[in-house]
C-alpha cells in the first residue's frame, strides 16, 4: 500500500493551496467505490477531485481521467449533490500523518443560512470510507455503513476518529526523543521498526530514503539515526515549499526530498497517472482473461461436438457391411425360409466365393431382416453425408476460434481487446454468452478506420494485422492488388502486406524481411524454421462460408524462415 501518511500529507498540502475557496459545481459517482467532486477554484481553474475507496487503490487526488457515469446515480451521490453542490471549500486537512482527510465546506441550508459541513475520507484499505457530517459533526450518511462501539459509521451517529496507537514523528522535538523510541529494539530492521512505531511511515518510504542516505537497513549507527532523523524532519518541512517529489519503486511509489522546487500539483498528477496506468493494466488483464475464458469454453464445446460427430462417422464404417448383407440375403431368398425367425443364416459371398454367416434379429422374419438391413444402410448413408458436412463446419469453427485465441494471447493494448470483443459480438456463434463488464464499461465506439501497425524497411512500408478484424481490413481494404501478401503456412498468424508501389522487382532482403515479420507474428514465432507463403494480393480471396480474416490464396511462393 503506497498511499501512506507522507503521501496523504503531500496531497493535502497541495490541495489546500489550490482548492481553498473553490466552489463545488458537480458531484459524480462513476461506480460504487469512487466519488468525483467537480470544483471551480477562486482563480477560475476547473479541477476534478477523485476520492476512491477501492481496497487495492484507496486514495484522494486531482484527476484528468474521468470515467463514464451511470444513467441512474447512486444514492450516496444524490445525497452529496443535495448537501454539497454550490458549497465552498474552506479547508482540506489531516491530523499529523494520519490517513483520515477532512474537507470543510461552507454551504447554505434550506433556510438560506450559512452552515458548515465536513467530508471525511478514511483511507484504510478495506475499511476505507467516505463520511458526510453536519455542523455538529453528526454523520448525515456514509458510503459504507457498519456498527462499531468505538467507531460507528451510521447516520445520526457522532463522527469519531479512529484511535491513534502510534507515536507522532512530527511532534518529536529533538533527536533524543527519536532515538529513545527507535533504540528499544536495536536488532530490528529500520524498514520494519519505523512503520511500527510512527504514524504514516510505510516500508517502501523508509527503504527508499535509507537508500538515498546510504544507510544500511540492519547495520546502522547512532550517527546514521541522527542523519535519518534530520532528513525526515527536513522532508516534512519541505511539503510547504514544494521541495518534495514522488518516485516509483518497482510497482509502487514513495516521496523523497527534491533539491529544486516542484510543480504545485506534482504529487497529485503523479498519483493520477500512476493509478490510471495501473487501472488500465488491470482492466487489460481482466478483459483479456475474461474473453479467453469465454472463447476457450466455446472451443471445448465445439471439440465436444466434433467428438460426437466422429463417433457417428465411426458408426457409418459398418454401412457397406449392411448393404452387402442385404444383397447376399436378397440373392439367396429363394432357398431361405423367409417366413421364419432365424438367429443366423449362412450364405455364399459371391464377391469372395466364400460362405459367410449373417446374424439376424430373431424378433423378425428373414425377409423383414433384409428390409431392415437396407433401411439401416440408407440411414447411415444419409447420416454420413450430413455428418461429413457437419465435421467440415466444426473444423472451420475450431480453426476460427483458435485464431481468436491466438489474437487474444498476442494482443498488447486495450484497443486490440476492443476490436476482438466487437468481432466476437458480431460473428461468434455463442455471442449470447458474452457479458464482459470490464470490456463493456470501457469499450470505445468502433472507428471507421482500424489502426494497422506500420513499419519501414529500406524505403518500403510493411503493414501487419494483429487480429482477424485488422487482417481482413488490411488485406481487402488497405492493400493494393499488386502489393505482396505474406502469411505463415498452415498456422495462425498475422497477415503481412508489403507495399510495392507498383514495382515488380522488389529486393530479396525486403521480401525476406516481410516474411520474417510474418513468422514473428505467428504461432510459430518460437519455432526454428517456419515456411511462409507469399503472393500478390490479387490472388488472395475471402474463403467461402468462412469467418472474418479467413482466406484462400493461389499463385504463391514459399520462403523458409529460420
Amino acid at each position: 500500500m503506497a498511499f501512506d501518511g507522507l503521501v496523504t500529507r503531500g496531497v493535502v498540502t497541495e490541495l489546500n493551496k489550490i482548492l481553498k475557496g473553490a466552489k463545488v459545481n458537480k458531484v459524480l459517482q462513476p461506480n460504487k467505490n469512487e466519488i468525483v467532486l467537480d470544483l471551480y477554484s477562486k482563480d477560475g481553474g476547473k479541477y476534478n477531485l477523485l476520492i476512491s475507496i477501492l481496497p487495492e487503490g484507496c486514495r484522494l487526488h486531482l484527476t484528468t481521467h474521468l470515467k463514464e457515469n451511470p444513467s441512474n446515480p447512486f444514492n450516496f451521490c444524490m445525497l452529496l449533490r443535495k448537501y454539497l453542490v454550490g458549497s465552498k471549500v474552506l479547508e482540506i486537512s489531516n491530523y499529523d500523518l494520519e490517513r483520515t482527510i477532512e474537507i470543510k465546506f461552507e454551504a447554505r441550508n434550506e433556510l438560506n443560512d450559512l452552515v458548515k459541513r465536513r467530508l471525511y475520507i478514511e483511507i484504510m484499505s478495506r475499511q476505507s470510507n467516505i463520511v458526510l457530517t453536519n455542523e455538529t459533526n453528526t454523520i448525515i450518511d456514509c458510503i459504507k455503513h457498519f456498527e462499531d462501539d468505538k467507531r460507528p459509521r451510521l447516520p445520526a451517529s457522532p463522527f469519531v476518529f479512529t484511535p491513534i496507537l502510534k507515536s507522532s514523528f512530527i511532534e518529536l522535538e529533538t533527536f533524543t526523543d527519536f532515538y529513545e523510541i527507535v533504540s528499544d529494539s536495536p536488532e530490528e530492521k529500520l524498514s520494519e521498526k519505523l512503520p511500527d512505531v510512527f504514524i504514516g511511515f510505510s516500508k517502501n518510504f523508509v527503504l527508499k530514503n535509507l537508500e538515498v542516505l546510504g544507510i544500511d537497513n540492519e547495520d546502522y549507527s547512532i550517527d546514521d539515526l541522527e542523519k535519518l532523523y534530520n532528513y525526515l524532519k527536513n522532508l516534512i518541512e519541505n511539503f510547504e515549499m514544494n521541495h518534495i517529489k514522488p518516485e516509483t519503486i518497482g510497482k509502487d511509489y514513495t516521496l523523497i526530498n527534491s533539491r529544486q522546487k516542484e510543480n504545485n500539483l506534482a504529487i497529485n498528477y503523479f498519483l493520477d497517472e500512476f493509478y490510471f496506468e495501473k487501472e488500465q493494466k488491470l482492466l487489460f488483464t481482466q478483459s483479456k482473461t475474461n474473453l479467453l475464458k469465454i472463447v476457450s469454453s466455446s472451443l471445448k464445446k465445439v471439440y465436444k461436438k466434433l467428438e460426437n460427430i466422429n463417433q457417428k462417422l465411426k458408426e457409418c464404417d459398418d454401412m457397406e457391411k449392411y448393404k452387402l448383407y442385404g444383397e447376399l440375403l436378397t440373392a439367396n431368398l429363394y432357398h431361405l425360409p423367409v417366413d421364419q425367425n432365424l438367429e443366423e443364416v449362412e450364405v455364399l459371398n459371391y464377391y469372395t466365393n466364400e460362405n459367410i454367416k449373417i446374424k439376424l434379429d430373431t424378433k423378425y422374419t428373414v425377409s423383414k431382416n433384409v428390409e431392415r438391413l437396407y433401411k439401416k444402410y440408407n440411414k447411415l448413408k444419409n447420416t454420413l453425408e450430413i455428418v461429413s458436412e457437419q465435421k467440415q463446419e466444426a473444423e472451420k469453427e475450431i480453426d476460427y476460434i483458435e485464431s481468436i485465441i491466438y489474437s487474444l494471447e498476442s494482443c498488447k493494448t486495450m484497443e486490440e481487446i476492443h476490436q476482438i470483443y466487437h468481432e466476437i459480438s458480431e460473428n461468434f456463434t455463442t455471442k449470447k454468452e458474452i457479458d464482459l463488464k470490464s470490456v463493456k464499461n470501457h469499450k470505445k465506439e468502433r472507428q471507421e478506420e482500424i489502426k494497422i501497425q506500420e513499419l519501414e524497411f529500406q524505403g518500403y512500408k510493411i503493414l501487419i494485422g494483429k487480429n482477424n478484424s485488422q487482417n481482413d481490413y488490411l488485406t481487402f481494404t488497405v492493400g493494393n492488388r499488386e502489393d505482396l501478401w505474406f502469411h505463415a503456412q498452415k498456422i495462425h498468424g498475422s497477415h503481412v502486406v508489403l507495399k510495392t508501389n507498383g514495382q515488380e522487382d522488389i529486393p530479396e532482403e525486403v521480401v525476406f524481411e516481410a516474411a520474417k515479420l510474418a513468422k514473428e507474428n505467428s504461432k510459430g514465432a518460437n519455432s526454428s524454421v517456419v515456411p511462409v507463403d507469399y503472393c500478390k494480393l490479387k490472388f488472395v480471396k475471402r474463403a467461402q462460408n468462412r469467418k472474418l480474416g479467413m482466406v484462400n490464396y493461389t499463385n504463391f511462393n514459399t520462403i523458409l524462415v529460420k
